[in-house]
């Protein structure tokens, strides 16, 4: 049985003050989760609690660039809930700033968010996670790092040292606990304040990004998905050829609601 089931522990979800985060919670607890929902703004918290089912969400104010206010909101949610059994890195900073108008200190203030968050938050549930030897940690990434737009110099690189991380995570953990799955997933461009008006609706996405953060099949480890599907590594010319030699064609996943 590969899919997290509530019994096994609490779902973490930074973030959940407004936007993804919020519907993520909210979609957590319509699946019987009890959710710990991270963020800095207590009555935007308090928003998500009174859109969930009744009793499932906990709010935990929480800036997840204090490495310090991390540890101590993950502590309460040990103490107060239980075990961590899933996080979602969902927090983000995109303050749409000119190189010309950054400093070094509201450059590295970005940073502290989008990848000193994701790395505090990871090696606080982690304890839970190592413990037990099973578990989900699902980054919410982007491919800024590959084509920035401008005024996102510091969302850029932080988010794109983030998926970084995702991978070093693996590399640290994946052959002493195979049964903690790790990987990003790219919700698209979305309906929100982070987003495009015409983007995709937060509600839609969130079933897709719950959907694969419920699903602990180790073969799922590495995996990056874009909305619903799979986005597959690039195979060179003689990976190609190998392939084609032993037909064999791999083929993208589909999250399946």
């Amino acid at each position: 049985m590969t899919q997290l089931r509530p019994s096994e522990g609490i779902a973490v979800i930074t973030g959940a003050g407004s936007g993804l985060g919020r519907a993520m919670a909210v979609e957590l607890t319509r699946r019987g989760f009890t959710v710990a929902g991270l963020g800095r703004r207590r009555a935007a918290l308090e928003e998500t609690r009174a859109r969930a089912e009744p009793g499932r969400f906990h709010l935990f104010a929480c800036d997840v660039s204090n490495p310090a206010e991390v540890d101590q909101a993950f502590a309460r949610v040990r103490a107060e809930l239980g075990p961590v059994v899933l996080l979602i890195n969902n927090a983000a900073s995109y303050p749409r700033r000119d190189i010309l108008d950054e400093s070094a200190t509201s450059f590295m203030q970005t940073v502290a968010t989008n990848l000193g968050g994701t790395i505090a938050c990871s090696r606080a549930a982690l304890q839970d996670m190592v413990e037990s030897g099973r578990g989900r940690i699902l980054n919410v990434a982007t491919f800024a790092d590959l084509a920035p737009l401008p005024a996102a110099s510091a969302y850029s690189v932080s988010k794109g040292a983030a998926r970084i991380f995702t991978r070093a995570l693996i590399a640290d953990l994946s052959d002493r606990f195979p049964q903690i799955v790790i990987g990003d997933w790219m919700p698209g461009m979305l309906n929100t304040a982070m987003g495009i008006p015409d983007g995709i609706a937060p509600e839609q996405a969130a079933r897709w990004g719950v959907a694969l953060a419920l699903d602990a099949d180790p073969a799922l480890t590495g995996a990056v998905f874009e909305m619903d599907r799979e986005v597959l590594p690039p195979r060179g010319v003689k990976g190609k050829l190998k392939d084609a030699l032993r037909f064999q064609r791999r083929r993208a996943r589909r999250i399946t609601l």
